[in-house]
């Protein structure tokens, strides 16, 4: 008899739970809403242990590469903060120690024998997102249909890193269908903000987010199709998610709802605690000449030119674009607050900042909800009805079930419009540019609506999918928190409400709910501006300093 969807679930919880060393697993979890904290009072890991997961990874392997760590022990260090990080925020689809520390010790081999690290992430372990297909283990992506089917191949990204000298130990969860910006799915339930468990991690890369915000991984691997949040959720350093243009990373071989989808394309960045290790992950995977392995990657090496380019930019001063608001929804005051903080911040030191007027945003919120109903939602009901498990409450209010499949000079009608608008874009990119007589060298934005968000509370993509849409390059910047004392929730708003969805986020915000909740922007820079918009973010992440908790 087959099994249930329940039974399989649950087998699948057993099989992550028994893959923790006894010895790792707490006795009791704690109950405060804040685990932040809680890795360095468990009395798990040593001094040691505490100092290697709190570093940056930069200044790991440049430890590894000098011989003054190895590999095991950094790789240890992790595998037990990660453990813990499950065991508190459940965010792991795998975790697979034993092969980790097996990998670890073949790189101290080498170490041993040849005095040379194999590459620039030589015993750097990476934590990756689910979607990444690793040889032996099961990608389920959270759907209940895809467990136990064990993968054959890897995929191109994790081929690349691994030789590139990185270690794998864990897979993260994901929501189901990866459409919604909440890590949910059935197979284990709800990933945790570990700075308050009554908040979101955000998603659909939300299992990274936590591992990295808790410090269970030092770089993680995640995704965006403009339904991810970009999860500033978690982190709150000088800079840590970049989401680079279509082709600039390796996506062949992961795993996807709707492939095939060419569209929107979803696209593959690291997350971390610093825009250092940002730069690491970048230009390891482009030292590897990626697009010898995926098609679709432009052969665009690493061009450090670009960064020097902004570095004489910042001494003259930049010249950056901002807005607080899309014209569709109005971001709660925290989020103000943040922009506010930014632009004060920047123009104190120099550098020219001016509205930009957001162009029909509407429209390309619009236009991407359609894209990714444009099957009628067959392709994720398919693999979410092949076990008999339900859809997530999250599915309804994203994938409209009145959307019929579109045939395929609808589709080609679809490409049209979304050319069309990004061609629009940059008219407009342009024209501001002729009026100041002078270069934009990006645009600072909300990333969200909301600071971490309540839990089945999120509404609003569109300040992430339009920009998916524009197929720009993205770097976020933690800017602050949420102060109940200095982000009062607008009165009578409802009246003034932009529509009915904004009245809705509007309404949704209580100053006492979000106190302490992480605030921040994206930098936005033109498509394949990898080099550029990660500068300037720098820039702006240190001429903030780290952000304070109230």
């Amino acid at each position: 008899m087959a099994s249930s969807w329940e039974e399989l679930a649950a087998d699948k919880r057993k099989r992550i739970n028994d893959s923790i060393p006894h010895e790792w697993r707490l006795q009791a979890s704690p109950s405060d809403d804040s685990v932040f904290d809680f890795p360095a009072k468990s009395g798990l890991l040593s001094d040691q242990e505490l100092k290697i997961t709190e570093s940056t990874a930069s200044d790991l392997v440049q430890q590894l590469a000098e011989g003054k760590l190895t590999a095991v022990a950094v790789t240890t260090a992790f595998c037990k903060r990660a453990a813990l990080a499950h065991q508190l925020l459940n965010c792991c689809l795998e975790f697979f120690p034993e092969m980790a520390i097996a990998q670890a010790k073949e790189l101290d081999a080498y170490y041993e024998k040849y005095k040379k690290p194999v590459g620039p992430l030589h015993g750097l372990p990476l934590s990756l997102k689910d979607q990444l297909r690793v040889k032996g283990l099961e990608t389920c992506m959270g759907y209940v249909s895809w467990l136990g089917k064990y993968d054959e191949n890897e995929s191109v990204l994790v081929t690349l890193l691994r030789r590139a000298g990185a270690i794998f130990y864990t897979k993260t969860s994901v929501p189901q269908t990866l459409m919604v910006c909440e890590t949910v799915n059935n197979v284990i339930g709800r990933t945790l903000n570990p700075r308050n468990k009554n908040w979101s991690c955000g998603g659909s890369s939300g299992g990274e987010g936590a591992m990295v915000g808790i410090r269970g991984g030092v770089i993680g691997v995640g995704t965006d199709i403009g339904m991810n949040t970009r999860l500033q959720l978690t982190i709150a350093e000088k800079a840590d998610y970049i989401w680079p243009s279509h082709g600039r990373m390796p996506y062949a071989k992961m795993a996807n709802s709707m492939e095939g989808q060419e569209t929107v394309h979803s696209v593959v960045g690291p997350m971390a605690h610093s825009a250092a290790d940002l730069r690491l992950f970048l230009t390891s995977v482009l030292g590897m000449e990626p697009w010898k392995y995926d098609s679709k990657v432009v052969p665009m090496p690493w061009r450090s030119a670009e960064e020097d380019i902004i570095k004489l930019k910042i001494k003259e001063g930049l010249t950056l674009g901002y807005y607080s608001c899309d014209g569709v929804v109005l971001p709660h005051p925290p989020i103000l607050r943040g922009i506010e903080t930014v632009v004060s911040t920047l123009k104190d030191h120099g550098h020219q900042v001016i509205p930009w007027t957001p162009y029909k945003h509407d429209f390309g919120h619009n236009l991407i909800g359609n894209i990714y109903a444009s099957d009628g939602n067959t392709d994720v009901f398919k693999d979410i009805n092949a076990s008999g498990e339900p859809a997530i409450p999250n599915i309804k209010d994203l994938l409209n079930p009145d959307i019929k499949k579109i045939d395929m000079n609808q589709l080609w009608d679809t490409h049209l419009h979304k050319w069309n608008y990004q061609m629009e874009y940059l008219d407009k990119w342009r024209e501001l540019e002729e009026q100041q007589g002078r270069e934009l060298d990006a645009i600072i934005a909300p990333i969200t609506a909301t600071a971490a968000i309540r839990h089945n509370q999120f509404r609003y993509y569109g300040y992430a999918s339009v920009i998916n849409l524009l197929d720009f390059t993205s770097v976020v910047v933690p800017v602050t928190f949420a102060d109940k004392s200095l982000d009062s929730a607008k009165e009578n708003y409802q009246a003034q409400a932009l529509n009915s969805l904004d009245a809705t986020v509007q309404a949704e915000y209580d100053p006492e709910a979000y106190h302490g909740a992480p605030v921040a922007v994206q930098v936005i820079g033109r498509r394949l501006s990898e080099e550029r918009t990660l500068a300037i973010a720098e820039e702006i992440g240190k001429l903030l300093g780290n952000a304070v908790t109230p």
